[in-house]
């Protein structure tokens, strides 16, 4: 009997351990955690820039905690908006709202409590930062999510709080909204339109499929516009005139102007290829490409 009763109390634990595990993963998924992770470091990443040899730790894990808790706010909105949509697109299809191991008021119960404890979080360092963090909440969840379905504007729109994070980390040190802010702040708005109309051409059909208007196509042959090619090779020369111009100006010195200029002649060279040979070879590698932009120019200005 005691044997048999510790065979139960040890299925028990396996049970109880595999339901565990599966709801953080579940968590991982609802609130888009890697993603998240990746645009909270930028904006850490754009504190260091700012901030030089004057770190505030305290200031910093308040941006960083913060900034995580709004972004994976953000994320589960979305994912709340969308749900019906998800379930027609392959590569969402298993999201936890749709396979309803999540349930919707559970998704916006987690999502408020994130959203508020991230914007008290960020209002600790000073008010500037919670309102901006606020503004791209509201944008990234009710204004550029519904618009995803009507309109290619929606890709602009989203590229607003897209680029929020980084003049958060320069407003986290700063105080106020200066032009090194704004300066990365217009790097990371530019960078985001190659970026995305390389994930865009890669999953066409299934925006499609699910009736997102996302990107640009032809409507007689319903194949992609080929002028997202050009489009994104007018922002990566974008970029190159915005660091030119930093550089003139005096926000970055020679050598942060010259290795961050060549990273960007990098983006433009992918640009041109995927402009000259559209297809899923050119996209992948301009999207792969874009993956490193932001981070490597941001730590290059830090170190700089």
């Amino acid at each position: 009997m005691q044997k048999q009763s510790n065979i139960s109390n040890q299925q028990s634990l396996v049970r109880s351990k595999q339901v565990s595990n599966s709801l953080w993963k579940d968590l991982g998924v609802l609130t888009k955690f890697k993603l998240s992770f990746t645009v909270v470091l930028s904006s850490a990443l754009a504190y260091l820039v700012v901030a030089g040899a004057s770190i505030q730790f305290d200031i910093l894990a308040l941006l960083t905690v913060g900034g995580l808790l709004i972004t994976c706010a953000a994320n589960a909105l979305n994912q709340v908006l969308e749900r019906e949509y998800d379930a027609q697109m392959e590569r969402t299809a298993s999201r936890p709202l749709v396979t309803e191991t999540i349930t919707v008021s559970s998704a916006v119960l987690i999502a408020g409590l994130m959203a508020v404890t991230g914007v008290l979080l960020l209002a600790a360092i000073n008010p500037i930062v919670a309102m901006l963090g606020t503004v791209s909440l509201m944008m990234y969840a009710f204004v550029y999510t519904p618009l995803k379905r009507y309109s290619t504007v929606s890709v602009a729109i989203g590229a607003i709080p897209g680029a929020l994070p980084v003049l958060i980390g320069a407003v986290a040190s700063d105080g106020s909204i200066t032009l090194i802010g704004l300066f990365l702040f217009a790097i990371q708005f530019f960078w985001q339109f190659p970026h995305f109309w390389a994930i865009g051409y890669r999953s066409f059909a299934d925006y499609r499929k699910a009736g997102f208007e996302l990107v640009p196509y032809d409507v007689e042959t319903g194949s992609v516009d080929s002028r997202i090619g050009k489009s994104s090779l007018l922002y990566s020369i974008f970029l190159l005139g915005i660091i030119a111009m930093a550089w003139y100006v005096g926000l970055i010195g020679g050598l942060a102007f010259l290795l961050s200029f060549v990273l960007s002649l990098g983006y433009t060279y992918y640009c041109v290829r995927f402009t000259m040979d559209l297809n899923k070879k050119t996209a992948t590698q301009l999207m792969i490409y874009s993956f490193f932009y932001i981070p490597v120019i941001l730590i290059t200005y830090i170190i700089l």
